[in-house]
């Protein structure tokens, strides 16, 4: 009964694969016990007793003896014909491969472990081996070593000689599993890709770009291909291409900025890398100006702390040992930083469409208070305690004073941020937002479209603030410019109106691009 028991069980756990080898070990098993059961005659019509005595005798021995042997022997083979394929994962981002691009295979096995890997890549009828390993076991019963691994593969289609064009990659992986007459399990897998080693090429459409220190600017320019990625990179600082503004999608523009320590000698290019991982960069002309900011010095005085440190409790409850002015400056510093990434983050996203248009719109009948990329100094009893860069300008009028938006385009973030308090900020699309901060209160909400001029809130003191004004910033991707540039009228023209009507133009006049614009 046991012994028909465990062949159920093998028969339901392995199917019929393999199972003539279990079948067969355990017949010879039930046969052996069944020639010892046997009972001779001696007599005929009668049973010899004694000899059945002592076959029963060595009946209670030998049968517990072999089903102790049987079992732990159809576990092992039960374990070791286990049907399980080894798995494959391949992280290929593209269809199309290059020559620096890597690509992640993953393989694993975590019932009988990994044997034997093979990469190769097959095309024009040529197979070319790009990753063979075999892996140790550690005894015929127990398996594999290796139960999971991650090959970065690259192709390096020059070394190995293989042509730009269609290929078809193929891998294959076993493991030490006993089926398959001890060959073991095994998955396969094909994938067709593209061999691209052609790097995109970039054409500098826009011709003249003049930027201040803290400035704003723009670069059109057109790819050979549609890329993965583009842009202007300003040092480290990268600013992406946007594409939209043309019929033609390889043609795009890209607002950057250098931040109020940038100025001549700082290294601009543009860059593209396609979806085959090939890289182009590419220079342009262009004329940085130094920019010099102004030094402001802030008196804090106890009045001002009494009054506006408790605003900031949620932030420094925990320090409540610190004196009043310790607390100022954990705000002045850490709040501040924090704000800074939380805003940062905020405009990492931004539309594909240009919403505004024209000059943008200042506070009406409002005076600057403080200007943008001003070294403040910080003094406390007549002590310097700290030092900060504003990042904006702030701008005064009666109180609680209706604020317009500064041009179209969509909120996309309504809500309290750190020192700066209630704060909205606008984008205006291709990465141009304008931030309002230290509201009393907006009539606004995220998603929301708003149009030039419309009224989204009103000034106050909300924030580190040490009066009723209004903050205003603008930010280039994720980089604070000056604010002045984009309430000129002749600097829109100049520096970014013109030069899309002058692209529009010159590419127009050629035959073959005259409809890749709108």
């Amino acid at each position: 009964m046991l012994i028909n028991q465990i062949i159920a069980h093998i028969l339901k756990s392995q199917g019929t694969k393999n199972f003539a080898l279990i079948t067969a070990f355990l017949t010879v098993i039930v046969f052996f016990l069944n020639q010892e059961g046997r009972v001779l005659l001696v007599k005929k019509g009668h049973y010899n007793t004694l000899r059945t005595k002592e076959k029963k005798s060595k009946q209670r021995l030998i049968i517990p003896l072999c089903i102790i042997l049987a079992i732990p022997v159809a576990w092992i083979l039960i374990t070791r014909l286990e049907g399980g394929k080894p798995s494959i994962e391949i992280d290929l981002l593209s269809q199309t491969t290059g020559t620096s691009q890597e690509l992640s295979i993953s393989v694993g096995d975590m019932k009988s472990g990994l044997r034997r890997v093979w990469i190769g890549l097959l095309q024009n009828g040529m197979e070319t081996v790009l990753l063979e390993k075999d892996f140790p076991d550690k005894g015929l019963v127990v398996g594999g070593n290796k139960y999971e691994e991650t090959f970065n593969v690259k192709i390096d289609p020059d070394k190995r000689g293989i042509k730009d064009g269609k290929a078809i990659l193929r891998i294959v992986v076993c493991d030490f599993s006993w089926r398959h007459w001890f060959k073991g399990n095994r998955t396969y897998l094909e994938k067709n890709i593209i061999i691209d080693t052609k790097s995109p090429e970039i054409d500098i459409i826009s011709r003249f770009h003049n930027i201040n220190q803290g400035g704003a600017c723009l670069v059109i320019y057109k790819l050979s291909e549609q890329c993965s990625k583009s842009g202007v990179y300003v040092e480290e600082s990268f600013f992406p291409g946007h594409s939209g503004q043309f019929k033609n999608k390889n043609i795009l523009m890209a607002f950057f900025a250098l931040n109020y320590k940038q100025g001549p000698g700082t290294k601009i290019f543009v860059k593209a890398i396609d979806h085959a991982g090939n890289t182009s960069k590419a220079g342009f002309n262009y004329n940085l100006k130094r920019k010099i900011f102004k030094k402001d010095v802030i008196n804090i005085s106890d009045k001002f702390l009494n009054w506006k440190i408790p605003e900031f409790d949620i932030y420094t409850q925990q320090d409540s040992e610190l004196t009043t002015k310790d607390k100022f400056l954990k705000v002045n510093q850490d709040i501040r930083k924090q704000s800074y990434n939380k805003v940062i983050k905020l405009v990492e996203k931004t539309d594909e469409v240009l919403y505004w248009d024209g000059v943008f719109l200042r506070l009406p009948k409002s005076a600057n208070k403080a200007g943008f990329a001003d070294n403040r100094v910080y003094k406390y009893k007549n002590k310097i305690i700290d030092r900060q860069i504003h990042l904006g300008i702030d701008l005064a009028s009666i109180a609680q004073s209706p604020i317009p938006a500064a041009n179209s385009g969509k909120v996309v973030f309504a809500g309290p941020i750190g020192i700066y308090g209630k704060t909205l900020i606008i984008d205006h699309g291709f990465g141009l937002q304008s931030m309002y901060a230290h509201l009393s209160s907006y009539n606004v909400k995220e998603n929301q479209m708003v149009s030039k001029g419309e009224i989204i809130g009103c000034t106050g003191i909300t924030g580190l603030a040490g009066g009723d004004h209004l903050h205003y910033s603008i930010l280039i991707h994720n980089t604070f410019v000056n604010p002045i540039e984009w309430w000129d009228k002749a600097w829109i023209k100049n520096n970014i109106s013109s030069k899309i009507n002058k692209a529009e133009e010159d590419w127009k006049s050629s035959p073959r691009n005259d409809t890749e614009f709108h």
